[in-house]
């Protein structure tokens, strides 16, 4: 028995999209243009980005099934997912597209069984040797997500914006602090 499945791994995806949605609702959409320097991707960007994040694990692990990354067409992928990032997008449609790809991917892992999650995939020659669990690369999607997160709330800090899990830590201190001051 695992003690951490297909279940408790689409609940920590919907914590960390949760969090980013509120991230992404937070920036005003006159700063979704914002880039922190030149050659980074602007904040639509970003957001697109760990919107669509999910796709390359759902090629391989959902629609393929593939056991070997060994002749898995990455360039195509990357350049598609590229591709989706120039897409221009308003606000609204943005966070639309981190609900709707997150709670897809979320269903989707929800139903899977520790056996599936278990299996091997080998990876192609050249690349990391030996091989990951579908458990690992699946989980790689939080932990991108939650890389890209950290850009986003320094961002924020960028435009002047105080990330909204610093505002509820701070309110929580300040709760705490009274109610010390009332005793």
């Amino acid at each position: 028995m695992n003690y951490y499945g297909g279940k408790e791994l689409a609940t920590s995806c919907r914590t960390v999209r949760k969090n980013t949605i509120q991230i992404a609702e937070d920036i005003p959409e006159e700063n979704y243009s914002f880039r922190p320097t030149p050659e980074s991707r602007s904040v639509a960007e970003l957001l697109t980005h760990i919107a669509m994040s999910s796709k390359f694990q759902e090629e391989i692990h959902a629609k393929q099934k593939l056991t070997t990354l060994a002749g898995f067409n990455f360039p195509a992928m990357m350049q598609q997912m590229a591709a989706e990032e120039k897409v221009h997008r308003n606000k609204a449609e943005i966070v639309e597209l981190l609900r709707s790809c997150g709670e897809t991917w979320a269903k989707w892992l929800e139903g899977l069984s520790d056996s599936f999650l278990g299996e091997s995939v080998s990876m192609p020659p050249g690349g990391t040797p030996g091989s990951r669990t579908r458990f690992d690369m699946l989980l790689s999607v939080k932990e991108h997500e939650m890389h890209h997160r950290g850009q986003l709330m320094l961002i924020e800090r960028m435009l002047g914006i105080v990330p909204h899990l610093t505002r509820a830590r701070q309110a929580h201190q300040a709760q705490r602090t009274e109610a010390a001051a009332r005793s």
